[in-house]
């Protein structure tokens, strides 16, 4: 059997033995442990210096319409893959007991799972897009079912959203597939590839814009930015840590890998609507982030902003920006997933989020303030982790791709990007004195808890992934460079 095939059956009959009822929370983490260690396995079994597609397999279903069942993995899907198994073992390990329907809560997680680790392993444009649609349902039934505040209404509203994006989504891919000469039509994504590279497929700016607002809207682009933030407050903890780090992902993925080889042109005829859009994730959502009264929805705008730092990475189209948004993908889902984790643990500690209730919290929970710390030094991008990295290169990047000697579209654009660091640092370590430190609030108390051993370890796992391609980046670019090396640097 494939063993991308296995990473997808994995975390599917472990689903199926949690809705029998079979001990769910141990079946969980012994199936998400497995997939983990597999997926460690195929990094390392990756052949670098060949590079390209491996451990592909591939069977026809409908040869006539050139569908086929085909999984392949190069160094971005091997990256997104690890990050996927990652943080879908922290989520099911910081996941606390569950009163109402506990198998089906975590097969709805390991159904995320197996959509997300199936679109990123799927070579076949169909199942690249079901896959998605898979991990789609069980987060509206995360929320709708086990979330809390409005849930109901926030869960149609991440309905409404996100169905009308994979609409959008849906039409750019059939103009794609319709783009290419009969003789030729495929869904094959590597042919796809090499057919607009060798220009024999021209789908022009039409295609490009709905690919770019049907991703877009998935990935929360503004102003289709929304029902992200809410969708996260709302949703428990685990279900937010596999959407907002995994399943996000997605557009951002489908983006690097569809339109960046096959729409080199169009990336550059609306650069400058995407570096407006982008500025507004990361200037007005950053500013929006900076007035939040409550932790959660904090940390909900706070992943939006952050999406335009990636976008930047994206119209840069040259190896040191696309290379920083790839490492910015892996980075940032541990680092929000993380951060949800530790924003779950403080509600069941003290009842709240609001800040106004919070502070002094250090005081009876110091091992919780210690992780927090950690993981919000690495959401500003402190030096030493990840994010700082995959944030540089981007920069660096996105000011290459300017006009030597003069200050123009993208140059301004980075200057202007690089006031989000300040923002970030500003909303990020307020919260951080506002919750940890200060006059204790009315919700702790001198019995407050500290953090439990599940959260404690799983975060720290996080941290570790974060510092460990913090400070050798090249572990993770060594498989993310070669995937860009036809660019320009």
């Amino acid at each position: 059997m494939s063993p991308l095939l296995s990473l997808i059956l994995i975390p599917l009959v472990t689903a199926a033995f949690c809705m029998a009822g079979a001990a769910p929370r141990r079946i969980s983490l012994f199936g998400a442990g497995a997939n983990l260690l597999l997926g460690l396995y195929l990094l390392a079994s990756y052949n670098i210096g060949i590079g390209g597609f491996q451990f592909v397999s591939e069977k026809a279903l409908f040869p006539a319409y050139g569908l086929h069942f085909s999984l392949g993995a190069d160094g971005l899907s091997l990256v997104l893959i690890l990050l996927a198994t990652l943080v879908t073992f922290a989520a099911v390990w910081v996941t606390p007991k569950i009163e109402k329907f506990a198998g089906m809560f975590y097969a709805c997680l390991l159904f995320i799972s197996a959509g997300a680790i199936g679109a990123f392993a799927s070579i076949d444009l169909f199942f690249f897009y079901a896959f998605h649609e898979l991990a789609l349902i069980p987060t509206f039934l995360l929320i709708g079912i086990w979330g809390s505040g409005e849930r109901q209404r926030i869960a149609w509203k991440v309905t409404i959203y996100l169905a009308f994006g994979s609409f959008i989504l849906l039409l750019g891919l059939i103009g794609l597939w319709l783009a290419v000469p009969p003789e030729l039509r495929t869904l094959d994504i590597r042919l796809l590839q090499q057919l607009g590279s060798a220009g024999m497929m021209q789908p022009g700016p039409v295609v490009y814009l709905l690919l770019l607002f049907g991703f877009g809207i998935l990935i929360a682009l503004f102003p289709f930015h929304t029902w992200a933030p809410e969708a996260y407050a709302s949703a428990p903890a685990p279900a937010a840590m596999l959407h907002a780090g995994v399943l996000k992902k997605f557009g951002l993925y489908g983006l690097l890998r569809l339109a960046v080889p096959i729409f080199p042109a169009e990336i550059q005829q609306f650069a400058h609507l995407v570096l407006v859009l982008l500025l507004g994730n990361i200037l007005y959502v950053g500013f929006v982030t900076m007035a939040q009264k409550r932790l959660d929805l904090m940390l909900g705008y706070s992943s939006v902003m952050h999406m335009g730092y990636a976008f930047l990475g994206f119209v840069a189209l040259n190896q040191l920006g696309l290379g920083g948004m790839s490492l910015m993908l892996f980075a940032h889902g541990l680092t929000i997933a993380a951060l949800f984790a530790l924003s779950g643990e403080i509600a069941r500690r003290t009842g709240t989020l609001e800040f106004s209730e919070l502070g002094g919290l250090a005081g009876v929970a110091p091992k919780l303030g210690l992780l927090f710390g950690f993981a919000a030094m690495a959401s500003v991008g402190l030096p030493g982790f990840s994010t700082f990295a995959s944030e540089i290169m981007i920069f660096f990047g996105a000011f290459a791709r300017g006009t030597a000697g003069s200050f123009d579209w993208f140059q301004t654009a980075t200057a202007l990007a690089l006031w989000g660091v300040v923002i970030s640092a500003v909303y990020m370590l307020r919260a951080y004195r506002r919750v940890f430190w200060g006059s204790r609030g009315s919700a702790v108390k001198d019995e407050t808890e500290d953090v439990s051993s599940g959260v404690r370890w799983a975060v720290i796992l996080l941290i570790a992934g974060l510092l460990l391609t913090g400070f050798r980046p090249a572990i993770l670019l060594d498989y993310l460079n070669p995937v860009f090396a036809y660019l320009a640097p």
